[in-house]
């Protein structure tokens, strides 16, 4: 009778082992959160990368026929991250094209050029050379390694456009989320001395050949940023920059008050359901303010459905695909492309 009775006790305590691991996993993982930025990074990298390569793949069949991609072009021989897409017209080769370059979004901890590869394929269909470029990501690198990077490679487009049928002297900078923060910050530091200084660095284009900037649903604020209460946000900042909170050199980040009247003229665009919606649309107000011509694409609070982050590139919506027209009609009037 003893034994039987021990033996009936064998699965409860293996069961309570089993309770006890589990919990012990839980709150480590709690602790690890708590100490570093690597765990939930690492878990929003996931999410992103399998959601930017369902979202490239749903635009394939948006993709019209004749489009030439060169791909792996790096841009930085002593850098491993630094490579970048070119894709253009076959129908145009021989001809030096217009350019848009295209920073990929991600949060700054996720993302590749080739989340972007079919839309910039589209874009591209227009008679234009879109560059899509990579840019190291959090937490392995910080905040402003990326912006440098992304110097770089305008200033390699710059010295290697005879070679790459580029040209350099009509030029848009387009981003999307994380992409259109950089892409602000590329503008900025083209157009304002003071800005660039702030950043240490002097800009790889001229101002007089930066003809635009697209810039769907970024983060524009890094008041806004740091002060987000969400999981995602605290990830994002302490990931990005090293810290919760960020020291005060950090506010270079910030583009909304920093904008002077020589930024280039902007398209803008944001989901009426993406809570990022603030920051476009006090950029937007700002560069009006400053008298830089803007084609604002918002939408009203009472929209239905609501758009969300991202929202553009989800072509089942009719906004996404309003979205795209505008955005072509501002990149023919800004490049004076005639198309195909």
């Amino acid at each position: 009778m003893v034994a039987q009775g021990s033996s009936g006790r064998r699965p409860q305590r293996l069961l309570w082992g089993v309770c006890i691991g589990l919990v012990t996993l839980v709150a480590l993982g709690a602790l690890a959160v708590q100490v570093s930025p690597w765990p939930s990074a690492m878990l929003i990298r996931l999410v992103f990368e399998h959601g930017g390569a369902r979202a490239n793949a749903a635009l394939a069949g948006q993709v019209p026929p004749g489009i030439h991609s060169e791909s792996g072009v790096r841009y930085d021989p002593a850098d491993l991250d630094a490579l970048m897409d070119i894709h253009r017209p076959l129908s145009m080769h021989g001809k030096a094209l217009p350019v848009i370059v295209w920073i990929h979004g991600g949060g700054f901890v996720a993302g590749s050029r080739g989340d972007v590869a079919n839309y910039a394929r589209m874009l591209a269909a227009d008679g234009y050379a879109v560059v899509t470029v990579d840019y190291s990501l959090a937490p392995e690198h910080r905040y402003p390694l990326p912006v440098h990077q992304l110097n770089r490679a305008l200033t390699f487009l710059a010295d290697n456009a005879e070679r790459l049928q580029l040209d350099m002297s009509r030029l848009v900078l387009g981003g999307d989320s994380a992409g259109a923060q950089l892409a602000a910050q590329l503008a900025l530091i083209a157009t304002s001395t003071e800005y660039a200084q702030a950043m240490a660095m002097s800009s790889g284009v001229s101002s007089a050949h930066l003809r635009g900037v697209v810039l769907f649903c970024g983060p524009l604020d890094g008041g806004s940023m740091t002060s987000s209460p969400s999981w995602f946000g605290r990830t994002v900042v302490w990931s990005y920059f090293g810290s919760t909170s960020p020291p005060p050199q950090h506010d270079t980040f910030s583009i909304v008050p920093r904008v002077t009247r020589h930024f280039p003229p902007t398209f803008i665009s944001v989901g009426n359901g993406d809570p990022l919606a603030p920051q476009s649309m006090a950029l937007a107000e700002a560069l009006q303010g400053e008298g830089v011509p803007v084609d604002a694409l918002f939408y009203p609070a009472p929209h239905r459905p609501k758009l969300g982050h991202e929202y553009q590139f989800d072509f089942a919506l009719p906004e996404a695909r309003e979205a795209f027209a505008r955005t072509r009609a501002f990149l023919r009037e800004r490049l004076a492309a005639t198309g195909l």
